[in-house]
Parts: C-alpha cells; sequence; structure tokens
C-alpha cells in the first residue's frame, strides 16, 4: 500500500487489514478508549468504518421486539474531529462519551438527553480509569505515527489517554497513519512512574523543558488484534484574525502581567504560560510576542498557531504540552520547520501535562475562556443558560485551581449584545470564586486577588460588564446589598436568574428591551 512501510515488527505486520474489518472487531456495548486531543491525532478510519456498520445493523432492527440499537461508549482525551464523534452521533452510535468534546451533532444529542455525557477534569481521567470508577476498558483505537521493530509505538500529533488506553484495554486496534511527519518521532515524553494512593511518589518535573520518560508508548504485541494503514490529515481548523475585542482583551492581560513585572511578583520572563484553545487565546499569544518578552515557557495543553510563532520569534524558548491544535496555515509551518520545532516542543501524556501537583509547583499562569461570571466571581464555561451543554470544562480546572494566576477572559456580550458575559449569578459553576484570579474583557480587567465579595462585585462590574448592562448590575448589587438578608454575599434569590429567564422569554437580558 505504501511505498516504505513504518510497521518494523515483522509479528505485529501480520495483524495489517481494512479499516472495515478491524471494525467489525468492536461488539455494541464496547468501552472503546480512542485517541485524539483538540482534533489531533485521533483515529480516522476505524470509526468511520464503525459508524457505517453500525448505520446498517440499527436500520434492520426490531425494536418493538426487544432488540436493542447497536452503541458503544467512546473515552478520549479530549475533543475529535467530525470522522470520529460526528460520524458515531450521527448514527446514534454512541451511548455514553468522556471527558470532553465539542462536536455538534454530539452536543445536541447531549443537550437532548440522547447521549449521556460525563464532564471531566482532563488531568482525572487517567486515574479514575486506573481505579475503576469508568469501569473496565474492552479496546483501545490508537493513531500512531509508526511501529518500531521491538512493537513500541511512536505517538502521533497527540498523547491524551493513549497510554492510559493501552494499558487498561483488553485488546488494542492501532492506525498508522502516514499523513502525519514521521519527524514527530522523539517529541514525546511518556512518564510511566505514576501510580495510585497509596504506593504515589512525587513528579519530579521542575521545568517545562525537563524530560521525565519515554519517547515511545509500550504496548505488548499480543494485545494488538488490527492494524490499519491510513493518510489522512487531522481537523486543522483556520483561526479566525483577531478582531478589536480580542485584540482589546490581550492589551489589557499584556498592561496587567507588566505591572506584575514592575512590582515584583512576577519576573520579566513571566511564568510557565497555560492557554485554552481557542480565537481570544491566540490573540493574547499574538500580544505577547509583540511585546517586550523574550525566552518565555509555556505548559500547557495544546500547541496552537500563535505559539509557533513565539517558538520562531525567540519569544517563547520552549512549549510543554499534550497534542497539537494548529490551523492549515500553522500545521504548514509546522512541517515545513519541524527539524527547529523539534527541540523546542514536549508532548506529554494529559495526566502529566495537566497535572494538579506539577502546575502548583511551576507557578503556571492559566488563561482560559468563559461562558459567563457572576458579581463575585464564580465562572460558567461549559452550561448555556444553566442546562445545555457547550463543549465541557477540559483542563481549565487543573490549572486554575493549581496555577499561580487564574485569568478568565471573554467578550463582555454575546449573541450581538442580547447577553451579558458578566451577570448577578452563573447559572452553573464551574470555577468557584475561591479560584478565578482574574476576570478580562474588552472593557477592562478586574484583579480579585485579596478582595472580599462585595469588594469583587463593584470590581467585576465597573471594570469587565458592558455599558449597556453595568446600570442594571449595579442595580440589582445595591437592591441586595439593602436587602437586609446578609451582607457578605449579597444576593436577591426571586431575581438571581432572572437574567437568564428573560432572555429565554424575550431573547434578550436587558430590562425593558425593546
Amino acid at each position: 500500500m505504501y511505498s516504505e512501510s513504518r510497521i518494523l515488527c515483522p509479528k505485529l505486520k501480520q495483524k495489517v487489514m481494512s479499516a472495515e474489518d478491524a471494525a467489525a472487531m468492536i461488539p455494541a456495548g464496547s468501552n472503546v478508549g480512542m485517541s485524539g486531543f483538540t482534533g489531533a491525532g485521533y483515529p480516522k478510519a476505524v470509526p468511520n468504518a464503525l459508524a457505517e456498520r453500525i448505520k446498517q445493523h440499527n436500520a434492520g432492527i426490531n425494536l418493538e421486539n426487544g432488540e436493542k440499537p447497536f452503541r458503544i461508549n467512546v473515552w478520549t482525551g479530549a475533543s475529535t474531529a467530525p470522522e470520529l464523534d460526528g460520524k458515531l452521533a450521527e448514527v446514534d452510535g454512541i451511548e455514553m462519551r468522556l471527558p470532553f468534546q465539542s462536536d455538534p451533532i454530539c452536543r445536541e444529542r447531549i443537550n437532548n438527553g440522547e447521549m449521556n455525557y460525563v464532564d471531566m477534569h482532563l488531568s482525572e481521567v487517567a486515574q479514575n480509569a486506573w481505579s475503576g470508577f469508568l469501569g473496565k476498558m474492552n479496546i483501545a483505537l490508537i493513531e500512531v505515527v509508526g511501529i518500531r521493530e521491538d512493537g513500541s509505538l511512536i505517538p502521533s500529533s497527540s498523547l491524551g489517554n493513549n497510554k492510559v488506553w493501552i494499558e487498561q484495554a483488553d485488546k488494542v486496534i492501532l492506525e498508522v497513519n502516514y499523513k502525519q511527519n514521521a519527524r514527530l518521532e522523539g517529541m514525546h515524553d511518556i512518564y510511566y512512574g505514576a501510580a495510585l494512593p497509596p504506593y504515589r511518589k512525587p513528579i519530579m518535573l521542575t521545568e517545562p523543558a525537563q524530560r521525565i520518560g519515554e519517547a515511545y508508548l509500550r504496548c505488548p504485541s499480543e494485545k494488538v488484534i488490527a492494524i490499519v494503514e491510513t493518510n489522512s490529515p487531522d481537523r486543522n481548523s483556520p483561526f479566525k484574525p483577531s478582531d478589536a475585542v480580542s485584540k482589546k482583551i490581550a492589551e489589557h492581560i499584556l498592561e496587567f502581567l507588566d505591572k506584575e513585572i514592575k512590582v515584583g511578583r512576577l519576573p520579566p520572563e513571566l511564568l510557565p504560560l497555560q492557554s485554552g484553545v481557542g480565537n481570544i487565546p491566540n490573540a493574547v499569544l499574538e500580544a505577547l510576542d509583540s511585546g517586550p518578552y523574550k525566552n518565555l515557557t509555556s505548559y500547557t495543553e495544546v500547541i496552537q498557531d500563535g505559539m509557533l510563532q513565539m517558538l520562531k520569534s525567540g519569544t517563547l524558548a520552549m512549549a510543554s504540552a499534550t497534542a497539537f491544535s494548529l490551523s492549515p496555515k500553522g500545521i504548514e509551518e509546522f512541517d515545513k520547520n519541524i527539524e527547529f520545532y523539534r527541540n523546542k516542543i514536549i508532548l506529554r501524556p494529559q495526566d502529566i501535562s495537566n497535572h494538579p501537583e506539577i502546575a502548583r509547583r511551576l507557578g503556571v499562569i492559566a488563561m482560559n475562556g468563559l461562558i459567563e461570571a457572576d458579581l463575585y466571581g464564580n465562572v460558567n464555561s461549559t452550561h448555556i443558560m444553566g442546562t445545555r451543554m457547550m463543549n465541557g470544562i477540559g483542563g481549565s480546572g487543573d490549572f486554575a485551581r493549581n496555577g499561580y494566576l487564574s485569568i478568565f477572559m471573554t467578550p463582555s456580550t454575546a449573541k450581538e449584545g442580547s447577553i451579558s458575559s458578566i451577570v448577578p449569578m452563573v447559572s452553573h459553576v464551574d470555577h468557584t470564586e475561591h479560584d478565578v484570579k482574574v476576570i478580562v474583557t474588552e472593557q477592562g480587567l478586574a484583579d480579585l486577588r485579596g478582595l472580599a465579595p462585595r469588594q469583587r462585585a463593584l470590581e467585576i462590574i465597573n471594570k469587565c460588564a458592558h455599558p449597556d448592562f453595568r446600570p442594571q448590575l449595579l442595580d440589582y448589587f445595591e437592591r441586595a446589598c439593602a436587602s437586609g438578608r446578609g451582607m457578605h454575599t449579597p444576593h436577591l434569590l426571586n431575581e438571581a436568574l432572572s437574567w437568564h429567564q428573560r432572555y429565554e422569554e424575550t431573547g434578550h437580558m436587558l430590562a425593558n428591551s425593546k
């Protein structure tokens, strides 16, 4: 099939087969651990073949006779792509999904109650799997760059939970993807020293550039039941150019960091950066790259376009992550200059890239997005109007709770100004006020450190709320303070969620809006 095979282990060469034959080895009801993290390194061929098999099977069953539809439980590192989540969700082939997703068809089924979804801190997935909390893993379906002579695996463009899935699964199916750059070999650092309590030892990683593990995934050859050769690219979504709102948010963050350096709370090279995925985080990275900074480091989940540029310019000395999340332009740049990036990027399993102990030790500066924040600093990053899942908490909680600085950023309004991102009370809490240090919108930056609840409320309203909503927020806060119900965290319980109710009834959060 390919001029030069990447399957060098003679014993495993005998297990090469079609995606259809491999998919036939996955029984209904299986717990399937799949590779993939932010659209990188996920299996492409077998999920598609499995979806077709499920579609044909379910078309021929009689539900009235008690026949059950063909579904599986899908565990991954994080989000994948339409070829995996989308295809399987489209045929109603997923019974339960964890720990993170971003697929629109999955989202619809989750919010319609047609798919169960367990939203989890990404750092905890491996431990929960090892502890048996998630049940028994039947099959691991993992994309790799190649297979070495000794049967060890060259990881692909993400590591995620691949190590744990291979260890936990009864059987392993591999996709060897020739589209992935062979020069990825050696960029990974896979730590095999983790253990469950009471045998856990400190993870001796004291700086982002340090290596503590191995470059390859261990996989007993007897576990491998099928190998499928593919030649398909990752999902490489383009980032939108930075708009005025994103640039303003980035300005506020840079001004804040500069002040922190001047007062001695941050060194000139800052502390290791963690950045969520998206257009606003990339705008912040662009702004950092245009500033005076040099030799910064990153200890994060994903390598984005902005980080490649920072590495190239020297603003960033090195980056540690668990996956790539690049645009088509970014992947072209990476492939073209991979020899340069090989010495500046380390990919680790997500239980290490997101590990609370390491994030706390390194003093990570965490920068993540939010859906809404309330007057006292509680943040909702997952649910729309309190009930409808967007994507999931991902790794934001791992870093917000344990980082040196936790910065949450968002435009001050959504839906063309009909929704305020600052509300009296969030409709769902992912990050409590105790873990949120800074909130930023294009309006300004609220530094919440060392402030009591009522002080935080005024800081957030005056610095972050959109002018259209600011008077209404102040009015709510002042009446809550005057209510006599309690002055520590004043609320009017009969109005606290009325903004959300008003939006659902009228299409706007503003009172008396036309």
